[in-house]
């Protein structure tokens, strides 16, 4: 069984079509259900829900209220809260394809010796795509396209939160998420899931790429807005701080990240030769931010 957790705070204006999506699912109701985790949103997300359950009463849905505020508080609860045996998490603005939930079972029921996977998940811009949108900077907005076949994830590479399933009993063999990194609220803070993803690489355990399991993530225009990236670079410094320090490898992270400024001078050169100057400046003001979120405290 797939449990599938959708945690939101205050997105309900595509919250609806999410949950439409995962409504039209190929996969038999008998075999998956639908957990909302509302995190103290103060929008329209309850109404909007007991309307969909009430709408739909055949449908494997549940609507659960999380007042600790974080992301990672909302997954942990999810995680609590479901019976599948494979847990599946998308984004409150992540659209599943119709296969979606199919895929993803059959893949787990197939292949017991993986962990997680992460599957391809394609923007999808309200506006258009930003000039200085590179390849390097896709995570930014939880993208992520590392072909057609089926890979284990590259070094370095890890499942983004938008579309990523783990085998339940990962959780009771490796611990949740740390409540201390996620985003709280409207704070851009990260690094809950690539914690997650260490522990579970340094059991040996596998962790995939799922090219089939796809779901379409929609970009609001102030996502790709200046400001937030630069507060979103920040975010991550900040809890990469957190989390090496934690860790005891806070010496050997900033070693990293000297090395990650050879490689984003290199690639913004690059870019400069190519006439795209506006992927080279965002290239440095993202590591600039990032590096300023690091050594703040």
């Amino acid at each position: 069984m797939v449990s599938v957790i959708v945690c939101t705070y205050n997105r309900a204006k595509y919250l609806l079509e999410t949950l439409t999506h995962l409504l039209k699912q190929g996969a038999d109701a008998s075999s998956f259900e639908v957990l909302l985790i509302n995190n103290n949103s103060t929008d329209d997300t309850e109404e909007i829900c007991n309307e969909f359950s009430a709408n739909n009463p055949g449908f494997p849905f549940r609507y659960i209220v999380e007042n600790s505020q974080g992301l990672s508080h909302a997954r942990n609860r999810g995680i609590k809260e479901a019976k599948g045996d494979i847990l599946t998490f998308i984004d409150d603005d992540a659209f599943a394809a119709p296969n979606f939930i199919e895929f993803i079972a059959e893949y787990f029921h197939k292949n017991e010796s993986t962990a997680a996977i992460g599957g391809k998940i394609i923007p999808r811009y309200e506006e258009s795509t930003p000039k200085w949108m590179s390849k390097y900077l896709l995570p930014l907005v939880a993208a992520l396209d590392l072909g057609d076949e089926i890979i284990p994830f590259p070094n370095g590479k890890f499942p983004i939160g938008a579309n990523m399933s783990i085998r339940k009993e990962v959780f009771d063999k490796y611990g949740v998420f740390d409540v201390n990194l996620g985003r709280k609220g409207d704070a851009l803070e990260g690094s809950e899931e690539k914690d997650l993803f260490f522990r579970i690489l340094k059991s040996g355990a596998s962790i995939n790429y799922l090219p089939d399991a796809v779901v379409h993530h929609i970009i609001p225009a102030k996502r790709v807005s200046q400001e937030y990236i630069r507060r979103q670079a920040i975010g991550i410094g900040k809890s990469e701080r957190i989390r090496t320090k934690q860790l005891n490898q806070y010496p050997s992270f900033l070693l990293g990240e000297v090395m990650k400024w050879a490689g984003t001078v290199a690639l913004s050169c690059m870019y400069l030769l190519k006439l795209q100057p506006a992927k080279a400046s965002m290239l440095i003001r993202f590591r600039a931010n990032v590096t300023r979120g690091i050594i703040n405290d």
